[in-house]
């Protein structure tokens, strides 16, 4: 029986890989802070990314637990919705189409975090994993904002 892959060593070369397809071919980084943004930014991208993709492990409970969330069509919008976060993540870790990609996390990101996660609306028994969830939304929705302002700033 084969070993499953461990998922640290795939976001060790998929991290790799958005960094090499990054550079464009100029490896001379000569400011420490840009190098730490791009560590940043491609972290916060596949984070997102690696997150998001997920949800396809087990779609029929993603589509449920947007059901229960009172998520119009569900069958089409949590499919839709982690796709589009795929794709939002690559794109923020390889920084291609920048604004696209940073917008549709952000709008993203700001939706489900209000209706999807409000632990003060939630059963006693669920209302510390949905906390813990909406902030954690929340700490990504602002790095995704300072990566979105950096956008509309290099183009």
């Amino acid at each position: 029986m084969a070993t499953p892959k461990r998922p640290a060593a795939d976001c060790r070369v998929l991290y790799l890989a958005c960094v090499v397809w990054d550079m464009n071919g100029d490896t001379s980084e000569s400011d420490a802070g840009e190098s730490l943004s791009r560590l940043g930014r491609v972290a916060l991208g596949l984070g997102l990314a690696l997150q998001a993709s997920e949800d396809f492990r087990d779609m029929e409970d993603t589509i449920d637990y947007a059901d229960s969330a009172g998520v119009p069509l569900p069958e089409i919008a949590a499919p839709l919705g982690s796709g589009t976060m795929v794709v939002a993540g690559l794109g923020i870790a390889l920084w291609r189409l920048p604004r696209i990609a940073t917008g549709a996390a952000a709008t993203f990101l700001a939706v489900i975090t209000v209706t999807m996660h409000d632990f003060w609306d939630a059963d006693e028994d669920d209302r510390d994993g949905e906390r813990l969830a909406f902030f954690g939304n929340l700490a990504m929705l602002g790095g995704v904002l300072v990566f979105l302002r950096r956008a509309y700033r290099s183009e």
